[in-house]
């Protein structure tokens, strides 16, 4: 055991070799080392790697980076660290893809019962019953599965709040990290999901975690689904927070139940509600990106309820949740920028805008557009960018842009402006904007017009993957 733990923190500390070493401490190495043994079956045994000169460590970070998108390489980073540390699910992460099942583990009946033993005292009664309905609702809603509520005897499903050692020889570990567990199906014990009670429950609120995803996503396990890669999957396992009251079960999850139970044969409840959700695709060269920044150093590019994360030394972009990141902004967005005055990044959709110090919003947003300076006319913008040059913050609306002084706090005289008075060539609308290395980006549908706005000349045509590549998993 000695051999295999000194064996384990050298291989941390090789890790050091990327990062000031103030960034990775004894206790974060012991953590990880935890975090790989209950989530990526670390052990001290020597297989076909060790024999190869990887150690156990570098073998599962490496399984662990290549579950979860991450750059890879074997050494634990701050991505990875941070990935650890958020608060999840406390089922192994033990398959690679987008959907996957516990083979061998499903139902062979769709009339299931369920039995809610207690209670937690973040919320009342009603609200707790109401969460567990609600997110078994969104596994019938897409299959033949349907679910009765018993009180008293043994239900397949058996919903249990608990603390630290709760009965099951997998215990909690106390506020944050692990959020809850369930068994996948089988006799006993299998079907039943547990919650940590040392967790803050909500119904509602972003402060705290929301029970009915909590739920939803464990009775995922409950009905056969173990972890998915996709990080717009409901059964990712990490929490993300996500409107109870427009939630849609995401394509992934309904294409991994339907794998196992078929479809709903009375036809999708949800019919005349919005379609399921897919992850957007950075191989897809069609896509239109919805807006693109800089944030310190990094590029955000935005899709829907997602965006990619690239630094200039990564190869791989992060793919993430919007709200994942930011908990309170909007679960997508029209335009995005980072100002330069107020080291803020600042998100727009409809007829608002939120700003973030880091993860957190700015006291007093979101705001209307109209505090920007905008007309109250203006419903929505297209794209926002800095212009490092002349310090204003250029603002594209249809076919016309605004510039706006940020220290004067005012619309600069003589806006707005035709876009290819400016632009020359941009006749359609503009979709996303930025500025990198002296050169202004201007993106529209798929393609972006590389310009220099010191000389007023366009340079190139791009594609719109040019600093967004595709990245195959």
């Amino acid at each position: 055991m000695t051999t295999f733990k000194l064996s384990i923190l050298l291989s941390l500390a090789a890790a050091l070799n990327c990062l000031p070493i103030a960034q990775i401490t004894l206790q974060d190495e012991n953590f990880a080392e935890g975090y790989l043994k209950k989530f990526f079956n670390l052990t001290e045994e020597t297989g076909p790697s060790i024999r190869r000169g990887i150690s156990p460590i570098t073998e599962k970070l490496t399984e662990m980076q290549q579950f979860f998108r991450l750059e890879v390489t074997g050494n634990l980073d701050a991505d990875t660290l941070a990935m650890m540390k958020k608060p999840r699910c406390g089922v192994p992460d033990v398959s690679l893809g987008r959907f996957s099942t516990f083979a061998g583990f499903q139902w062979d009946k769709t009339s299931l019962t369920f039995r809610i033993e207690n209670y937690t005292p973040d919320m009342s009664v009603a609200e707790v019953d109401d969460s567990m309905v609600k997110a078994l609702e969104v596994w019938a809603k897409v299959t033949p599965l349907r679910f009765t509520r018993i009180y008293s005897g043994i239900a397949d499903i058996m919903i249990s709040f608990g603390r630290r050692n709760h009965g099951d020889f997998s215990p909690f570990d106390g506020p944050g990290g692990l959020l809850a567990h369930a068994y996948a199906p089988s006799a006993g014990i299998g079907g039943d999901a547990h919650f940590d009670e040392d967790e803050d429950f909500t119904f509602r609120s972003t402060r705290g975690y929301v029970l009915f995803i909590v739920a939803a996503h464990e009775f995922g396990h409950s009905l056969g689904l173990s972890h998915s890669q996709d990080p717009g999957a409901l059964m990712y396992p990490t929490y993300v927070y996500r409107n109870p009251e427009t939630f849609t079960l995401p394509q992934d999850d309904v294409n991994g139940i339907q794998s196992l139970y078929g479809p709903n044969p009375d036809g999708d409840s949800n019919d005349d509600g919005p379609a399921p959700p897919k992850t957007p695709d950075s191989c897809d060269s069609t896509m239109v990106l919805d807006a693109v920044t800089t944030l310190r150093g990094e590029m955000y590019f935005f899709k829907d309820s997602f965006f990619w994360r690239s630094h200039p030394q990564v190869n791989r972009p992060q793919q993430s949740l919007i709200q994942s990141f930011w908990p309170d902004a909007p679960d997508s967005v029209d335009a995005a920028f980072e100002s330069k005055v107020t080291d803020k990044v600042l998100l727009f959709k409809d007829r608002k805008m939120w700003a973030f110090n880091g993860y957190d919003l700015a006291p007093g947003y979101p705001k209307p557009l109209s505090s920007f300076g905008l007309p109250k006319t203006v419903k929505k913008v297209d794209a926002v960018m800095y212009d490092v040059d002349t310090g204003k913050t250029l603002i594209f609306v249809d076919r016309h842009y605004y510039s706006y002084d940020e220290v004067r706090k005012s619309m600069d005289k003589g806006f707005p402006k035709r876009i290819d008075e400016t632009f020359n060539g941009v006749t359609t609308k503009v979709t996303a904007a930025f500025q990198y290395r002296s050169f202004t980006y201007i993106y529209s549908g798929p393609y972006m017009y590389e310009f220099s706005l010191r000389s007023g000349r366009m340079f190139r045509l791009l594609a719109n993957n040019y600093f967004l590549p595709c990245t195959n998993y």
